[in-house]
């Protein structure tokens, strides 16, 4: 198994309780596949660097998890077809040692 870090960016018009929400079911997606999630950090919402889709600012969170690749293809499939969310990126950690 590797280790990924997942940053998902939600849009700001959501409420933070349904933000939370889609938080929580992109957990279970990864744990439905045999990952472990190994960390969250819900970061709330911030302003962005520069202008999204004409957004300025949106929720950002943090998940931390072990798994597969075919895993790490499958999030990144099924994120990028959400409106909900404005940005992801999956970044694959360094062995730990």
């Amino acid at each position: 198994m590797r280790s990924y870090e997942l940053m998902v960016i939600h849009r700001y018009d959501m409420v933070e309780d349904d933000v939370r929400k889609a938080v929580a079911e992109v957990e279970k997606a990864i744990t439905d596949r045999d990952g472990v999630v190994t960390s969250t950090d819900f970061w709330g919402k911030r302003r962005f660097a520069y202008e999204i889709d004409h957004m300025n600012e949106g929720y950002y969170s943090v998940i931390t998890f072990d798994g597969e690749v075919e895993l790490q293809q499958v999030l990144d499939r099924s994120l990028s077809l959400l409106d909900a969310v404005v940005r992801h990126k999956i970044l694959r950690l360094p062995a730990k040692v």
